[in-house]
């Protein structure tokens, strides 16, 4: 029950959403498109979920082809799309029968692929659904989306939004979803949340950069990395910018994270430059790549 998108393009006027876009998602994969707003992932989406056709290419979700096929891969995907679309003057328990009932089937029948999820919304059944806090809003949306029992899951950027606890539960609830061979396609703007998937494609401009395993991906960043911080950021980016050894520099955190055109540059550099400038309480110290560092080289 995979996914197979191969040359999928789609424009809208002038612009271009997606550009060529090909790849594969395994059978009870979790697999994450990563990367910004207006990447392309939420057309995407709507593609392979057949509220959208592509204006050339061609996809199959689950071995259906997503125009000719529609209406099979309507029955057996689940979608939460990236805004809550539920029925907010509904309360909890009338949504999830609605969506139910929709699919001709109960919410009893069902109940074991949702009750994890289910027991943290229960307490407030009774709630209209526009009442419901934006991590209670995640749960509810997703348990729709499952209550048909579906085979492929689409999530489009579920978390956003949603404060730090809340995401960490929701993922959790996605390696449970996981084992029980469900399907799943995520897309979310956090790097962080890259290194939970299988894979990942990192997305910009309507076009897939890089498809590899998390840690596949960091490994192969091809420089050392720097992060770098003293008395004054704002000057601190201004002279790493001018900086004729600079390859790349952006805000990290409390750093800012450099990396050198010199495959042997070395923090004392960046330090004997800094004090040149007349920065106070530098500290540079080489460290590990992340996702994130990863993307910002390969969108250079």
């Amino acid at each position: 029950m995979g996914i197979s998108v191969k040359h999928i393009s789609k424009s809208y006027d002038k612009v271009r959403a997606l550009d060529d876009i090909s790849f594969e998602v395994k059978p009870g994969e979790l697999f994450g498109l990563i990367g910004p707003d207006g990447a392309g992932k939420t057309t995407l989406f709507r593609i392979l979920t057949t509220l959208l056709i592509a204006d050339k290419g061609e996809a199959t979700v689950a071995g259906y082809d997503v125009v000719n096929d529609y209406k099979a891969i309507r029955n057996l995907v689940g979608y939460m799309p990236g805004r809550f679309s539920l029925y907010q003057d509904l309360t909890v328990e009338e949504n999830l029968n609605f969506f139910a009932t929709i699919f001709g089937t109960t919410i009893e029948e069902n109940y074991d692929l949702i009750k994890d999820i289910y027991v943290q919304i229960e307490p407030f059944k009774n709630r209209r659904a526009g009442k419901l806090s934006g991590g209670m809003k995640q749960k509810l949306a997703l348990s729709c989306a499952l209550i048909h029992k579906p085979k492929v899951l689409f999530l489009d950027e579920p978390t956003t939004g949603v404060d730090p606890v809340s995401r960490k539960e929701f993922w959790e609830i996605l390696k449970r979803l996981q084992q029980k061979d469900i399907t799943i396609l995520v897309s979310t703007p956090y790097m962080d949340e890259a290194a939970l998937c299988d894979r990942i494609a990192l997305m910009t401009g309507g076009q897939i950069l890089q498809l590899s395993a998390p840690e596949a991906i960091i490994a192969s960043f091809p420089k050392k990395i720097f992060k770098v911080r003293t008395a004054e950021t704002y000057r601190l980016i201004q002279d790493l910018k001018v900086f004729t050894q600079t390859h790349s520099a952006y805000p990290f955190g409390e750093y800012m994270h450099f990396t050198s055109m010199e495959s042997d540059f070395k923090a004392e550099d960046l330090i004997r430059y800094l004090k040149g400038k007349k920065h106070k309480n530098i500290e540079v110290l080489e460290t590990e790549p992340t996702i994130e560092d990863s993307f910002m080289e390969l969108s250079k």
